[in-house]
């Protein structure tokens, strides 16, 4: 397992982080402990998780996953081991968040999230907190293309005052770093500015979607990590499981995310299916699992600081982590050969 510096720090992360937000609804918490050991043993340094999770997002079980985590660290005390990343909520009405109140990027919300994840990680720190999504208005998971449209209404807390309130928090070591995810080339330069003017710490990295049906981090992020060393960690690098052909045509199998919670529509748009199909005949014919294919893709990415993976079982975990580490030019012309003809379906 190689490991690869995240942003300007010191820290040296796996390529492959082991994202968690099954965890306490899918993934029942034995099942949980079992990827844990077995991700730590084969390399893998990294774990994602949110103070959202579990996925979808309920009141039952906000906070879940963060729990599982907690138990695991005291159970095998392993806190030392890991780099865990960890997420607090973009601007957001859910009820549940924040007792009744609208969730925001502002220092109350801050010093409220924190301190609630800490307790539930059953650690002093985290080495890696991200801002989930965007304060301001936008729509991030909607539409065909995910162009920008002005929402109207309050513009979103300002970059120096979500700054300074991370600053705050790594003065006390409660985090070491932050990142943000679900952010567009003007949020990442306002923070950058932001670090600039000394309202509070540097950006270290971006986690965005990024996979074989949606490369659009190639066009207007990519050039952060050469130029500012902000790093992609990348999600869903099988497309929500899409990329493995099983929900072709509208299948929906026993006991998938599809059928189970109904959550696929940001892979349910025109041309996602000849897509697939492209990318599926590409791997038979080159003799790899249609998993090792895009999760081979991702990580041989040059800006890509680690590929998050996530499974809802043991089984699923070994076969991700048997993936190559990278693919040879003629497999990588041919990928881009379809990505021209197909584009971005599942933005």
């Amino acid at each position: 397992m190689q490991k690869r510096p995240l942003g300007r720090t010191d820290l040296m992360v796996s390529e492959i982080c082991l994202g968690t937000m099954t965890y306490g609804q899918q993934t029942g918490e034995a099942d949980a402990f079992a990827q844990m050991d077995y991700a730590l043993a084969h390399g893998v340094n990294f774990f994602d998780t949110a103070e959202l999770y579990s996925i979808p997002p309920r009141a039952e079980t906000y906070g879940a996953t963060e729990t599982i985590i907690g138990k695991w660290f005291s159970a095998r005390g392993t806190r030392e081991k890991v780099i865990l990343a960890s997420k607090i909520v973009g601007r957001t009405a859910s009820p549940w968040f924040r007792n009744g109140e609208t969730a925001r990027l502002d220092r109350k919300n801050i010093f409220y999230a924190i301190e609630n994840s800490l307790k539930r990680l059953q650690t002093d720190y985290i080495d890696l907190y991200q801002l989930h999504w965007p304060d301001r208005p936008m729509d991030l998971f909607e539409g065909l293309s995910n162009a920008y449209q002005d929402r109207g209404g309050p513009d979103g807390v300002s970059f120096e005052e979500t700054l300074s309130a991370l600053g705050e928090l790594v003065q006390q070591g409660k985090i070491r770093h932050f990142g943000v995810s679900n952010e567009t080339p003007w949020g990442v330069a306002g923070f950058l500015r932001g670090a600039e003017t000394a309202a509070g710490p540097r950006l270290v990295s971006i986690q965005n979607a990024y996979h074989l049906l949606n490369r659009q981090y190639e066009i207007g992020l990519a050039e952060f990590a050469f130029r500012e060393q902000v790093g992609l960690l990348a999600y869903s690098p099988l497309a929500q499981g899409y990329l493995t052909g099983k929900y072709l045509h509208g299948a929906l199998p026993a006991n998938s995310r599809g059928a189970l919670f109904n959550r696929g529509q940001r892979y349910q748009k025109p041309g996602v299916d000849e897509a697939i199909e492209d990318y599926l005949a590409l791997a038979r014919e080159s003799g790899l699992h249609p998993v090792h294919l895009a999760l081979a893709f991702v990580t041989s990415r040059p800006f890509v600081t680690a590929n998050i993976i996530g499974a809802t079982n043991l089984d699923q975990l070994k076969l991700i982590l048997d993936a190559p580490h990278g693919l040879d030019a003629e497999i990588l012309r041919r990928i881009d050969g379809i990505h021209q003809i197909r584009g971005n379906p599942s933005p």
